[in-house]
């Protein structure tokens, strides 16, 4: 009996000797810091620290550290009574019951922000034909997940809450049940296998396109290079030339083949312009890796090989500019990115993507200068085009010496167109 008593009494005043270590410090760094901050009104900017991975490190293993000592508190409580032969103090069973039922809560809660505050980050509408029905597909998936996953985990939590272990119940034997096997597997088999089918009509309907003759597609070839696009637009043939990267030279460096000559009129282009309502193909390769061609807002991915060409279809339907009132954001611009860590300098491969009106897009491919320059020709042997002579420029008017020069004197020119008159 004397050394339970000895236990108890040196546990209990051990930790009253540390909880009260622990408030004189706490009281100590607060009388510093309450001085430090009425000898000194400069704020200090926490953004910073808040900002960097080493303070939640920190944080982190604080909260590891508190808990350590509350279980090593609760340990001390529990073989305490055990020494003193004393009846279990805490039901750890209606612990772990409330416990599951407080992340439950929680849980639920996470799903409900989840959806309010990162649902509003994501793209907005999808602004082309193929993407709408992307998107459809998509939200039917994510309902339907949603919706088991908020079933199964209420049923999961639920149930260890109100069948927590109890001494005075035995659990019932159910090994085996042929209708509910039947049900889980018959239900999420059909599920399963109608979206699988609206994946594959939607599938064959971006990859297998019908031409519809009085609305041919614009032909755009977009190559890819560490860590660049190059954008190359067919010219008033519609047709984009062949290439060989066999032909790829210093001058010549997407390796244009010049004996084709629907490549004398490919233009090149800083940016993509598209009209908007007309179907638009992009032809795509690689110089080097495999990239990703990715275009976001038109739902538009797929991958740029090397040695291989790739084609994607699709139709805009929304505007950069009606793009930009619909997410208020007058900053707003479409993108072509790259989906694949291709190297270094990965992240900032991206070229600018402008949606317009017909009008507006013949406009502006009339401003685009051709791929082959005169270099070029001289190296492929034909004809060398001469360039427009540069005006020379006018001379500057020089000034006289006195007050009826011409080119000073207002007066001297009235005087002058005086004297003609008569």
């Amino acid at each position: 009996m004397s050394l339970k008593n000895l236990i108890s009494k040196k546990t209990f005043a051990g930790l009253a000797v540390m909880l009260t270590a622990f408030v004189n410090t706490t009281s100590v760094f607060a009388q510093e810091a309450a001085a430090a901050a009425a000898t000194t009104a400069k704020t200090v900017d926490m953004g910073p620290i808040y900002k960097s991975t080493l303070f939640y490190v920190l944080l982190f293993l604080l909260l590891c550290l508190f808990v350590a000592i509350v279980g090593k508190a609760l340990r001390v409580y529990e073989l305490t009574r055990t020494a003193q032969d004393k009846p279990e103090g805490i039901n750890w069973d209606t612990v772990n019951a409330v416990l599951f039922l407080l992340f439950l809560i929680v849980g639920l809660y996470g799903v409900y922000w989840e959806y309010t505050v990162h649902g509003k980050m994501i793209l907005p509408e999808a602004a082309s034909v193929d993407g709408a029905e992307i998107d459809k597909m998509f939200n039917i998936t994510l309902i339907i997940t949603t919706i088991v996953f908020i079933g199964t985990h209420i049923l999961l939590f639920l149930f260890s809450f109100f069948y927590k272990y109890n001494a005075n119940r035995r659990a019932y034997f159910y090994p085996h049940n042929n209708t509910i096997e039947k049900i889980w597997t018959i239900i999420p088999a059909l599920v399963l296998s109608v979206l699988v089918v609206m994946g594959f009509i939607t599938w064959r309907t971006i990859f297998y396109k019908v031409v519809d003759p009085n609305n041919k597609p614009l032909n755009i070839e977009v190559t890819a290079q560490q860590f660049a696009w190059y954008v190359r637009y067919p010219g008033a043939d519609g047709v984009v030339g062949l290439k060989n990267y066999k032909m790829v030279t210093g001058l010549n460096t997407l390796g244009i083949d010049f004996k084709d000559k629907n490549n004398l009129d490919d233009q090149n282009a800083e940016e993509i312009v598209i009209p908007v309502n007309k179907p638009v193909r992009f032809a795509i390769n690689s110089k080097d890796v495999i990239h990703g061609f990715y275009m976001p807002h038109f739902r538009v991915q797929i991958l740029a090989n090397p040695g291989m060409m790739t084609y994607f279809e699709f139709t805009p339907t929304i505007t950069t500019t009606d793009m930009q009132a619909k997410v208020n954001d007058p900053a707003f611009k479409y993108l072509l990115l790259c989906s694949q860590i291709c190297g270094s300098g990965h992240y900032n491969m991206q070229r600018t993507v402008r949606v317009v009106s017909q009008e507006e897009y013949d406009e502006w491919i009339t401003q685009q200068p051709t791929y082959i320059n005169n270099d070029l020709r001289k190296q492929f042997n034909l004809p060398v085009i001469a360039e427009p002579a540069t005006p020379a420029p006018a001379p500057a008017p020089t000034p006289g010496p006195g007050p009826d020069s011409l080119g000073t004197d207002s007066g001297a020119v009235r005087k002058t167109d005086l004297a003609k008159l008569n």
